[in-house]
């Protein structure tokens, strides 16, 4: 394998920062409603990838069989629902709630290949759910004491997390039969196509909003998206996937100190505590099966990216 121009650890610094910033921006956001962030953040995503899709990748377009474009399709579904509940999510509650509690796919993601695949845990790795649940029982009683609402919030979070699961565990194996680009391009495309549709029914205008918003919609397509788990993904070819997802557990603590330094969202000592347990626990999770063969990655880099 060549040498890279850049060292990965270099790519992943620069991603897990990246990424990180998604949560802040959308909360930048001043009049648009999650769906219609979401909606742009993946339609401007698909027009930027486009020239280059259509033009180094149409074989592989035209090559897509109609098994794997319906796979695809139900992927770009739960991508997109993933966008609305977790940006909705961020009008409830906090930066530092939300998205630690989005973080834990993974667990939810081997969950679901438990349900489906019967895939089978290690006594290490039940032991690090248990540890991470805990701390999301914390986070929601500590939330819960500052509003409902709050609560709710949560709430959305963690069906955010179930979502994502579900686009990970119907695109894993049409992931492992299309390249990179063509899969992420049509997923991004049919989850645009999924997000109009939700916005027409829901009669959210598509124009008139300020100029502040339409940043926020281009910022989010390039930042995380580009910056973040497009470097991923080309870190990937050099470095585990563990070594990936151990990164992205810092996505929080980035997300938590940039929602402190630009919105002045102050951290309660249940979000330090449970986001700390938490993370804790995904860190002996993903110790505990990165060794083990499994149907499903546990890194997020095709999640929001």
């Amino acid at each position: 394998m060549n040498k890279p121009s850049v060292h990965p650890s270099i790519a992943i610094s620069i991603g897990v920062i990246a990424v990180s910033t998604a949560a802040v921006l959308v909360k930048l956001a001043e009049t648009a409603p999650a769906s219609i962030i979401a909606n742009y953040r993946l339609l401007l995503a698909v027009l930027i990838m486009s020239p280059y899709v259509l033009i180094k990748h149409r074989s592989d377009l035209a090559a897509i069989s109609r098994k794997d474009w319906l796979l695809a399709a139900l992927a770009g579904v739960f991508l997109a629902f993933h966008f609305i509940f977790w940006f909705e999510s961020l009008n409830y509650t906090s930066v530092a709630s939300s998205v630690v509690l989005v973080t834990l796919q993974p667990i939810f993601a081997f969950l679901g290949t438990f349900l489906f695949f019967q895939e089978r845990f290690s006594p290490g790795a039940l032991i690090s759910m248990a540890i991470a649940v805990t701390g999301s029982i914390i986070i929601s009683w500590g939330d819960f004491q500052i509003s409902g609402m709050a609560l709710f919030g949560d709430l959305l979070a963690l069906v955010g997390a179930v979502m994502v699961t579900g686009y990970l565990l119907v695109g894993q194996h049409t992931r492992k039969r299309l390249a990179l680009m063509p899969y992420t391009f049509v997923v991004y495309g049919i989850s645009a196509i999924t997000l109009i549709i939700y916005n027409l029914i829901l009669q959210h205008p598509f124009t008139g909003y300020p100029a502040n918003d339409w940043l926020v919609f281009i910022a989010l397509a390039i930042i995380p998206t580009f910056f973040g788990h497009t470097l991923f993904n080309w870190a990937i070819k050099w470095v585990s996937t563990a070594v990936i997802s151990m990164s992205i557990i810092f996505e929080p603590v980035g997300a938590s100190v940039l929602a402190y330094l630009i919105l002045d969202e102050q951290i309660t000592w249940s979000q330090w505590l449970g986001g700390t347990i938490i993370l804790f626990g995904l860190f002996l999770f993903i110790v505990s099966t990165s060794g083990r063969k499994s149907r499903l990655t546990l890194s997020r880099t095709s999640k929001r990216g």
